[in-house]
This record gives structure tokens, sequence and C-alpha cells, in this order.
């Protein structure tokens, strides 16, 4: 088995059926073997019964219905345990892939050996407009920086099994931004790393997703105890010293940019303000002298210090 497409399910109806298309179709351009794998998180919705149907006409589709804590981590981490690819990688249910995707993706991790292959990847919003969200290249200079500050997600790589267990890395479950304590993380643990920069993968915006609600959520503070995780591997792996800059300036940029945004949406994400100075001020108590945060054009160097202070 080559790849396994790890594809997590929850309340996906509406999405599923052009997800799971995209990938067939990008399999039946791969000269070589895949499987499916459908982790289903309990949806109440008619998810079930699409994958289902699927199943039944697809062989190379395997339904995995487990009882498991709420959460895309659960989902995932029961993927990557059952997965029997060569190479596995995580799809999310609301958006799609490039036909010509596994093709590009495989060929370039066989010929060099790698552990992680990053791929370019497609931002699509409700209206309509997209942008693009580059690969960090190994040609790149200072790479295994830009890769630590860059903030992507389990969608965006493809990654050797055997690696992937041997480190025993999975996502922290019962929690959001549970991609953020380990994804920066993988790039310490390998030098066998390579890309694609092509927009192989379309991320889709979807404004019901979890990081996208309308309406307050506590797990929006998930944000602090994710941060927290991800500053404690790399302590664990011995190189903040390494990369104290590049973690600083992503506690900077999820802290009083990203979660920012959330915080000021509802009046019960307030106390986020007062819970982000503390954490800059126990983790990096010098963060306004940041040399990437002072390479930023002044609205945005204006902005994060208002949201400090907000």
């Amino acid at each position: 088995m080559d790849i396994s497409i790890i594809v997590p399910v929850y309340n996906s109806a509406k999405y599923l059926t052009k997800c799971l298309d995209s990938i067939l179709k990008a399999l039946d351009n791969f000269v070589g073997h895949g499987e499916i794998l459908l982790v289903d998180n309990n949806s109440p919705d008619e998810s079930y019964s699409i994958m289902k149907k699927y199943q039944k006409e697809h062989p190379e589709i395997i339904f995995l219905d487990k009882q498991m804590t709420p959460g895309a981590a659960a989902t995932r981490n029961y993927g990557a345990k059952k997965a029997r690819g060569k190479y596995i990688w995580f799809v999310d249910a609301d958006d799609t892939i490039t036909e010509d995707s596994i093709s590009e993706l495989m060929q370039v991790a066989k010929e060099k050996k790698a552990d992680l292959v990053m791929m370019g990847m497609k931002r699509i919003f409700p209206d309509g407009h997209s942008d693009y969200l580059s690969a960090v290249c190994p040609n790149q200079t200072n790479y295994k920086s830009r890769f630590v500050r860059y903030g992507l997600g389990p969608v965006q790589v493809l990654i050797r099994r055997t690696w992937w267990q041997k480190h025993d890395f999975k996502f922290r479950e019962g929690i959001i931004h549970e991609d953020m304590e380990l994804m920066s993380a993988l790039i310490l643990f390998t030098d066998n790393y390579t890309c694609v920069d092509k927009p192989l993968y379309n991320y889709f915006q979807n404004p019901e997703s979890v990081l996208h609600k309308s309406s307050w959520d506590p797990h929006y503070f998930d944000i602090f105890s994710a941060l927290s995780g991800l500053y404690a591997r790399f302590d664990e792996a011995g190189a903040v010293r390494d990369y104290y800059c590049e973690l600083e300036w992503f506690f900077i940029w999820n802290l009083l940019i990203d979660s920012a945004r959330d915080f000021g949406k509802f009046k019960e994400g307030k106390n986020g303000f007062k819970r982000s100075r503390e954490m800059l001020k126990q983790y990096f108590p010098n963060w306004r002298k940041n040399k990437f945060l002072r390479k930023k054009p002044l609205k945005l160097r204006a902005k994060v210090i208002l949201n400090y202070y907000k």
C-alpha cells in the first residue's frame, strides 16, 4: 500500500461527496495502490449514509466507525493508527484535492526518500475569491525557520507513516488548535524534507467550521494550552534557544492577531486579551523587539500593540 488518505468526518454531508470524488479521481490518476480511510466521529447528519454508499461502490474505501473523543484530533489519531500506506495524508471532509496531487506528491516523496513533503495550497473564501499559500521549500534560505513560523495545518503535508510512528506523534485530543501544538515542531525531527510548490490542496474557508463559529465557544481559549504544548515540544527537543525568535513570532501572531479576532467578537472572549498578555510575559517578556515583528508594516505592528493593551 503506497498511500493512506485519512478523512475525519463529522457533520460533513454538505461537502463529503465533492471531497471523496476528488480523492477517487486523484487515486485513479496514480500508478500505485492507495486507500481512503473515512473516520466517522458520531456524525448526526447524513454523513454516515454517504460514507456507507461510497464504501459499497469503491473497494479502496475503508469505513471506520468508533466512539471516540469529539474533535478532529481523535479521528486523525485513529486513522493514522489503522493506516497501512507507506505515506499518510490527512484531508478534511470539506476540502478537495487536485487530480494530479497524489501522483506528484508520491513521486517526489519516493525520489527524495522524504519523511515530510509540504505542498502549496489554494485557500478559497465563501465569496469565491482565493489566494495561494505557498510551500516552504528546502532550497529557501533558513527553510526550517520558515517552517516553524508558517503555522501549517496537517492537510498540507504528506507524511511517511513509519517516521510518524517512530516518534509517536499524536494530536492532543479534546481541544481545538490541536494541530498548532504539533505541526511546527515536526521539522525538528527530520532533514529528509522536500516540497511541491503547487496548489495541490483546495482549502475552503467553511463558515460552519469549528474555527469560524458565529457564537462563542469556550474552546477558543484552547489556544493557550496549544501554544504551551508547542513550547514544551521545543523545550523537550532542546530547540527553544535555536528557534526562540521563531516561536516568539508564532506566539505574537496567534495571540495578538489571529485569536484576538475571536476574543474581540464576543463578550465572553474579553478575558482572552488579559490571558494573552500574561502568556507573553511568561514566555517572551521582550516580544516587542522580535526581529520578525519589526519587519512588518507599521499598520500591523500598531494592531499588535493595540490588541496587547486591549
